[in-house]
């Protein structure tokens, strides 16, 4: 079935209804995404972490970011999955509905950006549509593709690590979405300014 279809009459949520307002206007601002996922399955996997920093004007802004551990205790349980990473870690720590509802009100309009950003917007997507909204409408950046563009590739996909060797960008030893959005934000300079994006 066709998603418009789905969500003619529905009453969404306050938080998206904001969201949709802010695409009156013209984005001023990208935001770098990562999520660590329980798997590769938008149908039936779920987001465990997300990190997030914006970049303005060819800055990225460390006070303009958001970080949370999703508690997702249910599907862990359901899956007979440990959950130690939530108990151990010191991020901030929400529920499902609040993290996704918080990461979308960071989002607003802008343009995202990540590493094989199309399966961190349909995880997103999936999530949302639990929450009765619709799917995500912001435009968004691939830094993987546009290394495969600044190079004239096509046969040959980089995993993230890949395209920071060629840059050389560090990773530490616990990486965490938060490092990899970092990482991720500094591929995205180093190419846009390549590439000639604005």
């Amino acid at each position: 079935m066709l998603d418009w279809l789905k969500n003619i009459n529905k009453e969404h949520p306050e938080f998206w209804k904001n969201y949709l307002t802010k695409f009156d206007s013209k984005p001023n601002r990208f935001v770098v995404l990562s999520t660590e996922t329980s798997g590769l399955n938008p149908d039936k996997d779920v987001i465990l972490s997300v990190g997030a920093f914006a970049i303005v004007e060819d800055a990225i802004i460390i006070k303009d970011s958001f970080e949370s551990v999703l508690l997702q205790y249910q599907f862990l349980q359901d899956h007979q999955l440990s959950n130690d990473f939530i108990i151990d870690s010191k991020i901030k720590k929400l529920t499902e509905p609040e993290a996704i509802e918080s990461l979308i009100d960071f989002i607003g309009n802008a343009v995202l950006v990540g590493h094989h950003i199309n399966f961190n917007i349909e995880m997103l997507n999936e999530a949302l549509e639990r929450l009765d909204c619709g799917r995500l409408r912001n435009e968004a950046l691939d830094v993987e593709m546009m290394y495969r563009k600044h190079k004239d590739i096509t046969d040959k996909e980089f995993t993230l690590d890949d395209l920071c060797e060629i840059y050389k960008i560090p990773k530490s030893d616990r990486p965490s979405t938060s490092e990899n959005a970092y990482r991720i934000a500094l591929l995205f300079l180093k190419l846009k300014s390549r590439l000639g994006i604005k």
